[in-house]
């Protein structure tokens, strides 16, 4: 039987059938104990309603017909208790849904939010940044509306149905037929219009999502949008979307509200038949007016269920959109899973080795052929070559944010796919052209680096990459915050900041990507003193495109259409008259020579100083 239940399920994956399944069966497991107090809860709501509507006969028998008024005191003070416990059942099952429905979205929220830091750098490069966060705003809470929705539905919905339809059918179970016969083309009626409801929720999703995206980018690019006068380009965009929710949206309101008049039609139909047949009993065949009354109450309290019932496919199917959105992330191979099992980097001298690499983002476009080179323990190992070259790939690679498609890199002989990726990168300081700093303080984005670190350490780290100074002199010192990506601070502010994250991490390998090419003069300066720094002693990888910065590198490797196509140092590359000669003929037409040494210079050469 569990079998053939699970075959169903993964038959019909896909289906809004095989996704609310799936969502009971997951969930069922996991708040087993609190569903069934939930479902006990409704119970005792939905018999409390039946029991009410079978009263009625009692009462219009005992006060119209018998005339009995002691039973019409314990019909009375049963109907009060009934009530009561409805109020409480009521309230029960309405807190501990609610509470077992957060957990749930928290759950799915650290889930969805687990898979994403699992994935690699090409999963978040085809998708724009805004569709995360749709997916995670409407996906997370999509579960718990589809466990609300049934549960409500087959639970009190249900249950109170069938408590009155037997409450109907004790009474009188001709006039009960009715209600089957009502019920069929109204389910049948509502069904029509699920594919409908499906498609244009799908939409309305799509539509969110780019509203998302263009308020990120306004808020992001504020600058650029007012520099060029972007704003009714802006506003264009994003009112398109917002008129195509709009029209959703009233489009999902006509559509799933179709049932209505259905439902009022057959429900007319129905009442006014039942009031046909019990009026004729009552009067003509002289039945006790205390059935017919009950019968009637039964039906009229069943009629809003019903239609609750009926309608629970079009709630579903606006619900199970993003349900499919939540799956199709949680459901995807991680592209970084766990490698716990392998052994760490042991990082001894910092040897770092790239053997005939061969990488490219998408089949038939290579970016790295055949690529081979060496950086040598502790010294400074400079990588230049035209943009596109592959420069900053290799350091994506060293990273491990991509694996090559043939070829090793090997760090003191380890293999990286051999050792576990946290090891990798807790061995490698980077610091790059754009410096990101998180939502937080000065000390917390320092501290990202070393999270244990002491006072004195942050403090230290600060002072080494020149930041200790402007950082005491704002009001707040360490515990200012920096805004969103920095945006309170400077950008060679922020780029000393990163550097301090790098220096209090005290890695055997650096990495540098181009981070003063952004500066000012005075804030090169200083920051380059502290790269100086930080890479001494230190195997440093460097990519330039400034020659100057790394004239007295201890290697320098051009790289061109993904190969190194010359390597030596700056003066043997110089009288070689290649490629590198060529570079820096472009960028110092009037000095031949090598450039004598200056602050630049000193930056990778603490002998220079």
């Amino acid at each position: 039987m569990l079998d053939r239940l699970k075959r169903l399920i993964l038959a019909n994956r896909e289906g809004d059938i095989g996704l609310i399944i799936r969502v009971l069966t997951e969930q069922g497991r996991g708040h087993w104990k609190e569903l069934a107090v939930i479902v006990a809860l409704m119970g005792a709501g939905a018999a409390s309603t039946a029991t009410f509507a079978y009263l009625f006969a009692h009462v219009i028998n005992d006060v119209f017909y018998r005339r009995r008024f002691l039973d019409v005191v314990a019909v009375a003070v049963v109907i009060m208790i009934l009530f009561i416990v409805r109020g409480l059942a009521t309230y029960g099952q309405a807190v501990m849904l609610a509470r077992v429905g957060n957990r749930i979205t928290a759950q799915n929220q650290q889930r969805m939010y687990n898979k994403l830091v699992q994935e690699g750098m090409e999963y978040f490069a085809d998708r724009h940044s805004s569709h995360f966060t749709a997916s995670f705003l409407q996906g997370t809470t999509a579960m718990t509306n589809v466990l609300s929705v049934v549960l409500l539905a087959l639970g009190r919905d249900l249950m109170s149905l069938i408590g009155l339809i037997v409450v109907m059918i004790v009474q009188n179970p001709i006039m009960s037929m009715v209600g089957v016969v009502v019920m069929p083309p109204a389910v049948f009626g509502v069904r029509k219009l699920m594919s409908r409801v499906r498609s244009i929720a799908l939409a309305q999703f799509t539509r969110g999502a780019n509203i998302l995206q263009v308020m990120q980018e306004t808020v992001q690019g504020f600058r650029v949008v007012k520099a060029f006068n972007l704003e009714d380009a802006m506003r264009q965009r994003i009112s398109e979307d917002i008129k195509g929710i709009e029209a959703a949206a009233n489009k999902i309101a006509k559509v799933s509200n179709r049932s209505a008049p259905i439902m009022e039609a057959l429900g007319g139909i129905a009442i006014a038949l039942v009031f046909l047949y019990g009026g004729f009993l009552v009067l003509e065949k002289g039945a006790p007016p205390g059935q017919f009354v009950s019968f009637i109450g039964a039906f009229l309290l069943a009629y809003e269920p019903a239609k609750r019932i009926a309608r629970m496919n079009i709630d579903l199917t606006t619900t199970t959109v993003g349900l499919r959105v939540l799956f199709n992330v949680l459901d995807s191979p991680p592209a970084e899973g766990d490698d716990s099992d392998k052994p760490p980097l042991t990082v001894s001298e910092g040897r770092v080795e790239f053997i005939n690499i061969n990488f490219s983002y998408r089949a038939g476009h290579p970016v790295l052929r055949n690529t081979c080179f060496l950086a040598e323990p502790g010294k400074v190992t400079a990588l230049v070559g035209p943009s596109g070259g592959g420069k900053s790939t290799i350091f994506s690679l060293l990273l491990d944010f991509y694996r090559p498609q043939s070829g090793a890199i090997e760090i003191d002989g380890y293999q990286l796919g051999d050792v576990t990726r946290k090891s990798v990168r807790g061995n490698i300081s980077y610091v790059g052209q754009e410096p990101f700093l998180f939502r937080g303080s000065i000390r917390e984005n320092i501290l990202c680096g070393r999270p244990e670190a002491t006072e004195a350490q942050l403090i230290a780290a600060a002072k080494a990459a020149h930041a200790h100074d402007f950082i005491t002199s704002m009001p707040l010192g360490y515990n200012s915050p920096v805004g969103e990506s920095g945006s309170h601070l400077s950008l060679g502010q922020r780029q000393r900041v990163s550097v301090a994250r790098a220096l209090i991490k005290n890695a055997p390998i650096v990495l540098l990507d181009e981070p003063t090419a952004a500066l000012d003069s005075e804030s090169e300066h200083t920051v380059q003193e502290a790269l100086r720094r930080l890479c001494a002693g230190k195997t440093t990888l460097v990519i330039a495109h400034r020659l100057n910065t790394i004239v007295d590198a201890d290697c320098i490797h051009v790289v061109e259409n993904g190969q190194v196509v010359e390597s030596g140092r700056h003066g043997d590359l110089l009288r070689k008259d290649g490629r590198y000669a060529t570079f820096f003929r472009l960028q110092f037409p009037d000095n031949q020579e090598q450039l004598p040494v200056s602050t630049e210079d000193r930056l990778l050469d603490p002998a220079l100083t």
